[in-house]
């Protein structure tokens, strides 16, 4: 990364692809005179971090966003409360439009109160300096880079810098979303953010919004790094105790090259806490991960590689994805009340542990078939 702002706006310039640069051009020519477009946020962090960015922020100066947005002719959402608007980009993707805004906080842990503002102010309400970083596009000419808060700084040295000493007092959630960061880029805490962990976590229960921060890092590329990141800030509490240990252990199974969904991530952490269904409805993850945990600890069949049987091998180690339907069939039983008939009669050794393993089971099922099968023994 180099230190002159030209070449860094040019470098985040050069790292978007083609159609969004078009795109952020024809807002800015149709914004007119004395407006003001510009990239912010996530996309010109990860640009300059030598990514190409997908999900693009804008903010807007001097011009309604949703009329922007509108524009545009691109499929558009306004958001008439914020003035804000979400366009649908031609390939799938959405973009966020917002106007340029200054905040503030009414009672800490409640939603800002937003003002009008221009981009600097845009940008210095926000989360983190690494995360108020903007690049200014005008109709013509070069994009400029914008950093009025030593975000390029905190770039360089990877570091999660709160950008006003009452910043996690004031949204608690801002913790939660740190940790997401440090998880996923291998940022370090600033000691400003260690010295306000305790003004985040006291505040946690008024914060609706760290609720749904948590229910994100389940979503992350790899949960268990951003859990563990929690805990090395003393905020493990905000999950339930055991929880990292189980995301970790997930995360291993993707570095191994399994597909670990966010359900399977989300029942990971419900099995660790003391009330699953509480935890459930607190973060919004609603039905899916406590009927995939209570499946994982049940008995009935799973295919290997499926989420009940990742689970199951995190959660009883001792555990196997035993016969399924369809190897039944494979053996000659035809489908129907027979088959049905097979799978419980092996549910029924499991549960007294006559089998023990896959092998096991085909060779319990293949005495079944030959009718040499004995009933299984109640203890």
């Amino acid at each position: 990364m180099t230190a002159d702002p030209a070449s860094l706006g040019r470098e985040v310039w050069d790292r978007l692809r083609p159609e969004d640069r078009e795109w952020l051009r024809s807002l800015s020519r149709e914004a007119g005179p004395g407006a003001r477009v510009a990239l912010v946020g996530g996309a010109v962090r990860d640009a300059l971090l030598g990514g190409t960015p997908l999900d693009l922020d804008v903010a807007v100066e001097g011009v309604d966003a949703g009329a922007l947005a509108a524009a545009s002719g691109l499929p558009t959402l306004v958001h008439p409360a914020f003035g804000n608007a979400t366009v649908t980009l031609p390939d799938g993707r959405h973009a966020d439009l917002v106007r340029a805004r200054r905040e503030t906080y009414p009672v800490p842990g409640a939603n800002p109160l937003p003002l009008p503002g221009t981009l600097e102010d845009d940008l210095a309400r926000r989360d983190f300096g690494l995360n108020a970083l903007g690049l200014e596009v005008p109709p013509d000419g070069p994009p400029r880079l914008l950093d009025v808060t030593g975000g390029l700084d905190d770039l360089r040295a990877r570091v999660l810098r709160p950008l006003h000493p009452h910043s996690l007092h004031e949204d608690a959630s801002r913790l939660v979303r740190g940790a997401r960061l440090a998880g996923r880029l291998g940022l370090e805490a600033h000691p400003e953010l260690q010295r306000q962990v305790p003004d985040a976590l006291g505040m946690a229960e008024q914060t609706p919004r760290l609720w749904a921060e948590l229910w994100l890092l389940l979503r992350e590329p790899r949960p268990g790094r951003a859990a563990r990141v929690l805990e090395g800030w003393g905020a493990g509490c905000l999950l339930p105790a055991g929880a990292a240990e189980r995301l970790e252990a997930l995360d291993a199974r993707q570095d191994a090259g399994e597909v670990v969904s966010p359900t399977t991530s989300a029942a990971a952490l419900l099995s660790a806490a003391p009330d699953p269904a509480a935890w459930a409805g607190r973060l919004g993850l609603g039905e899916k991960p406590g009927a995939l945990l209570a499946r994982a600890l049940g008995d009935a069949p799973a295919s290997p590689g499926s989420p009940e049987t990742i689970l199951r091998a995190l959660l009883r180690p001792g555990a196997y994805a035993g016969l399924s339907g369809r190897d039944v069939v494979a053996r000659g039983v035809p489908p129907g009340p027979a088959v049905g008939a097979a799978l419980a009669h092996l549910a029924a050794l499991r549960r007294v542990g006559e089998v023990q393993s896959r092998s096991d089971e085909e060779a319990a099922l293949e005495a079944y078939l030959r009718g040499e099968a004995a009933t299984p023994s109640p203890g």
